[in-house]
């Protein structure tokens, strides 16, 4: 942590981020920006060398004394497309699972699901970020980002959409990551930044997709389906308690660490 007013604020260089932080450190002359990996956007708030970071669910599970500090989010409510599980078996025969190593929010998400509507526990071995499907011989594998969005040439009995099964079983929308402050960071006015930063994102939705179309292989107008339509930006009660319910199952499962701020009388499947 820097000594002088300035605010470390971290995040991913990922397609879903852009909106959030489109102009944000030109805005805020006080806000560094900070690009990295998830996990060591994590691990560096942790260390406290980051003020506010968009780290995934299931960081910030990991540390009770972490807080949510802006209405900005990436969720979905409904399919997500960037985030799948590829089947080589039926799924409720399934007894290993690949797990992209890109995401450990979308690995609980997998053995979440694959637990409450089979009853599976199966086996699971890493998929590296720079290894294809092929490489691994799993019944199933999960992939995220640009992987997921441009199917595989190999053929598959079936494919979940994460964001379209999870809303399925539970009804409500998924939290993939959040704006999280380090323990003792007490800034108020990051939060209006925040979502100044994702309101100024999603008026200018058209010009981000024109400019990251390009480097992910799509068209203009299918990135722009995907920031306007597949992800929602706005963490608002609903989302919360999808996030609640993630979070209590993945307390169940060992994922996470229990904490009675999200244990909620509203977090039963519907």
């Amino acid at each position: 942590m820097q000594a002088d007013s300035t605010i470390r604020v971290g995040a991913v260089s990922y397609l879903n981020t852009k909106p959030l932080v489109h102009g944000l450190a030109a805005a805020q002359s006080d806000i560094e920006l900070v690009f990295d990996l998830p996990s060591r956007l994590a691990d560096q708030l942790a260390a406290g060398d980051l003020d506010v970071a968009l780290i995934p669910s299931v960081e910030f599970f990991q540390d009770p004394s972490y807080a949510i500090v802006s209405d900005a989010c990436i969720a979905c409510r409904g399919p997500v497309w960037s985030v799948k599980l590829f089947f080589r078996k039926p799924p409720a025969q399934v007894e290993t699972l690949a797990l992209d190593e890109g995401s450990r929010t979308s690995a609980a998400l997998s053995k979440i699901l694959l637990s409450e509507r089979y009853g599976l526990k199966p086996q699971t071995m890493p998929l590296p970020i720079d290894s294809s499907l092929d490489s691994v011989d799993a019944d199933a594998v999960l992939i995220i980002g640009d992987r997921a969005i441009h199917a595989p040439d190999e053929q598959f009995v079936e494919v979940w959409d994460l964001g379209q099964e999870w809303r399925a079983w539970s009804g409500k929308p998924f939290v993939f990551a959040a704006w999280v402050a380090r323990p003792g960071f007490d800034t108020p006015q990051i939060a209006a930044a925040l979502s100044s930063a994702r309101d100024a994102g999603l008026e200018h939705l058209e010009e981000i997709a024109a400019a990251e179309a390009p480097q992910h292989r799509l068209t203009t107008q299918q990135c722009l389906t995907y920031l306007r339509d597949n992800l929602h930006f706005i963490l608002g009660p609903d989302e919360e308690n999808g996030l609640a319910l993630f979070h209590a199952h993945a307390v169940q499962r060992g994922l996470a660490p229990p904490n009675d701020r999200w244990t909620r009388h509203d977090c039963e499947t519907t």
